[in-house]
C-alpha cells in the first residue's frame, strides 16, 4: 500500500492559530528565521513532487506502511469490540519519531542547513534526530533532562554511537520541558546554519502544522488498512498524547468521519488526584496560558508558573498539549482520558503475554483506555490502538516497576564487573 497523495489537513487561521490556541510568540531575531521555515513549508507542499520524495524515503529507509495487527487473544479476553493495533513500533528506530525527522530532513536539505538540534524525553525522537543526522550528514546536538538521560539511557548510548552530541540539561525539572526550552536557547545563538527539528506538535507556528503533516501518513495508512483488515471503520481511535505529535498524525486519518470517535489519553501518574500526573485535559486541571511560543493548554499556577509533572513514561511528562489537539478537545471532536502508571504497567505486562507485543510505556497508555471500554462495545465493532513504539527502550523503568529480582541480580553483578 502506497499513500500517493498529500494530506489534507486542519490548517490554521491567521497567525497560526487552531481556534484559540497557537500562534508564535517568538523573540525579535527569530522572526526571520521562522519566516524561512514558512516559506519553505509552504513551497514543499505546493511542490507535487515533495509529498512523494516523503514516501518514498519512508518507504525505502523508515520500512512504512507500518501494519495494522488484529489482537485476537486480547479480543477474546476482554470481549466486546475486536481490537487492532497500529504498529508504529515496526518503524526504523522503533517509534512514529521517524516520520517527522525524515520530512523535517527534506526541508533542511532545502533550506542548505548544515546542523540540526532537536529536545528529547523518552530518546526516541533523538534517536530518530540522530539517525537523520547521520543518514544525511548533518551535525547533530541533542537535549536532553538530566532526569531522562538517567532512565532512557540506552537511547542516550545510541544517539552518542550514532554522532550526536548528548546535552544534559540541568535546569528546572530536568525533564522534557527543560530540555525544549534549552533547545530554543541554542537556536537563537545558531539560527544562521541550524534548524530546530521539533519533535511533536508543540511550539511555535509553524511546527504544530509541520509536525502533524508528517506525521499524518500514519493515519492515511491506518484508515484503509482498517477498512481493508478489518472490513470497516474503528468505532474508537485511541492514542496517547504528551506534547501529541502520534495522536495528531492517526487522528487526522479519522476527522471526517463521525462514526469514529477519537481517544487521547494522557499520563494520570500516580493519580490526577494526588498532584503527581501530567493530565491536563482529561484532568481538568490544565488551564490556557502562553509559554515556549504558543498558547495552550499548561498545567501551571494561577499565577502562570509551570508545575511540576510526573509519568512512569518519559515520554509523556510535558506539561503543555498540541494547540490542534487542545481545540479538538474543546470543539468536542477529541475526548482525553487518563492511565496511571500501575495501569499502565500492567497493560503492558497483559500485551506482552497475550499477543508477544512489548509497547513503550507511552504507547501503553492508549492499551489502558482501549482496554477498559472495549468490554462496553458491541462485539461487532472494532476499535484501533495507536502504538507509538516499542518498549525495549524502557526496559529499566520497566524492570524496576515488574520489582523483578533477576533483573536485579543482573544489574548488580553488571555494576560490580564494571567496578573492578
Amino acid at each position: 500500500m502506497t499513500i500517493n497523495l498529500p494530506p489534507e489537513l486542519p490548517s490554521p487561521g491567521r497567525g497560526g492559530y487552531f481556534g484559540d490556541f497557537g500562534g508564535a510568540f517568538i523573540p525579535e531575531m527569530l522572526h526571520e528565521t521562522f519566516a524561512e521555515l514558512r516559506a519553505t513549508f509552504d513551497s514543499a507542499r505546493r511542490d507535487e513532487t515533495f509529498w512523494q520524495s516523503y514516501v518514498d524515503v519512508t518507504t525505502s529507509y523508515g520500512g512504512r506502511p507500518t501494519p495494522v495487527t488484529y489482537c485476537d487473544n486480547l479480543s477474546r479476553t476482554f470481549g466486546g469490540a475486536r481490537i487492532y493495533v497500529k504498529r508504529e513500533d515496526l518503524n526504523h528506530t522503533g517509534a512514529h519519531k521517524a516520520n517527522n525527522v525524515m520530512g523535517q530532513g527534506l526541508l533542511v536539505q532545502r533550506m542548505g542547513k548544515r546542523r540540526v538540534i532537536a529536545e528529547t524525553g523518552a530518546g526516541q525522537h533523538g534517536v530518530a534526530t540522530a539517525t537523520m543526522a547521520a543518514r544525511l550528514g548533518l551535525d547533530c546536538t541533542i537535549y536532553m533532562g538530566e532526569v531522562d538521560v538517567a532512565r532512557q539511557h540506552p537511547n542516550v548510548f545510541w544517539m552518542r554511537q550514532l554522532g550526536a552530541e548528548v546535552v544534559s540539561v540541568t535546569d528546572g525539572t530536568r525533564t522534557l520541558k527543560d530540555a525544549m526550552n534549552a533547545c530554543l536557547r541554542d537556536w537563537a545563538d545558531s539560527m544562521a546554519d541550524t534548524h530546530y527539528v521539533m519533535g511533536t506538535v508543540c511550539g511555535p507556528h509553524p511546527f504544530p502544522q509541520l509536525v502533524t503533516y508528517f506525521q499524518s501518513i500514519i493515519g492515511q495508512e491506518a484508515r484503509a488498512q482498517m477498512l481493508a483488515v478489518a472490513g470497516q471503520l474503528p468505532s474508537r481511535v485511541y492514542a496517547c498524547v504528551g506534547g501529541g505529535s502520534n495522536a495528531s498524525g492517526i487522528f487526522t486519518g479519522f476527522l471526517d468521519d463521525p462514526e469514529t470517535e477519537l481517544v487521547g489519553v494522557e499520563a494520570g501518574g500516580k493519580g490526577v488526584e494526588t498532584g503527581e500526573h501530567a493530565a491536563r485535559l482529561a484532568g481538568g486541571q490544565g488551564s490556557p496560558g502562553v509559554a515556549q511560543g504558543y498558547k495552550t493548554v499548561f498545567l501551571q499556577n494561577e499565577e502562570g508558573l509551570m508545575r511540576h509533572t510526573h509519568s512512569v513514561a518519559a515520554g509523556l511528562d510535558y506539561i503543555g498539549i498540541g494547540p490542534m489537539l487542545a481545540d479538538l478537545h474543546q470543539r468536542g471532536r477529541v475526548r482525553f482520558e487518563s492511565a496511571t502508571d500501575a495501569e499502565v504497567v500492567e497493560a503492558l505486562r497483559l500485551t506482552m503475554r497475550k499477543e508477544g507485543i512489548i509497547p513503550a510505556l507511552e504507547s501503553a497508555h492508549a492499551f489502558v483506555a482501549a482496554f477498559r471500554e472495549a468490554p462496553t462495545l458491541a462485539d461487532t465493532s472494532a476499535i484501533l490502538v495507536n502504538q507509538s513504539g516499542r518498549g525495549d527502550k524502557d526496559i529499566f523503568t520497566v524492570a524496576d516497576a515488574l520489582d523483578d529480582e533477576d533483573w536485579k541480580d543482573f544489574i548488580g553483578q553488571t555494576a560490580a564487573r564494571y567496578a573492578r
